[in-house]
């Protein structure tokens, strides 16, 4: 079962056992209360009683199950998102150092005398101006009967896919474990 639809259904269930158990800690109050108002009456309601604690026990006990269960799929799906997330900006931190080798190189290759595409010599001036300028000022004064002329380093670049969304990698992949049985409230409750 994906991380995401489990922890829809797990969730739902989770706050129905809070909502019952809620429901009987009152009612169990409630029932004290009578009980202390009237001590004649205590016998009368002393199954009620032994019947609410249980049920009371039961619930509790699934719930627990549901809440520790949400606690062990909310470490994976964290596990998924924090991978996703290094390996984005694993990505990125390649993608730039490839981008910093480009710019240096058009640097290298203006400061030689070459002649470089100008969206690289853009490029290399959004980047760094002084750098831009040096390089610039380097070509100038080298005297070249032939300057070599370059294509762009950044025309065969494709259009990179959009990286996904590290939440939705995490929804998306499996849980790995066992997933407790589903069960109703009311199938807790009716079971005394």
């Amino acid at each position: 079962m994906k991380i995401g639809d489990a922890a829809k259904i797990y969730s739902a269930q989770l706050k129905d056992f809070w909502e019952q158990k809620r429901t009987l800690a009152k009612q169990k109050k409630d029932l004290e209360e009578k009980m202390k108002e009237s001590p004649e009456a205590k016998d009368k309601f002393a199954d009620e009683a032994a019947t609410l604690e249980l049920t009371y026990h039961k619930v509790s006990d699934q719930y627990d199950v549901y809440h520790d269960f949400m606690e062990k799929l909310r470490e994976q799906q964290t596990a998924y998102f924090n991978a996703e997330v290094s390996k984005q900006q694993g990505e990125a931190m390649k993608e730039y150092a490839e981008d910093l080798g480009k710019i240096m190189e058009v640097a290298r290759r203006i400061s030689h005398g070459d002649k470089v595409p100008g969206s690289d010599e853009k490029k290399l001036m959004e980047y760094s101006m002084e750098m831009y300028m040096a390089a610039k000022n380097l070509g100038a004064a080298m005297k070249h009967e032939k300057r070599k002329e370059y294509e762009s380093l950044w025309d065969d670049e494709e259009e990179k896919p959009q990286n996904p969304d590290p939440e939705e990698v995490a929804n998306n992949a499996e849980f790995s474990g066992d997933l407790p049985e589903i069960v109703s409230v009311g199938e807790i409750c009716e079971g005394e």
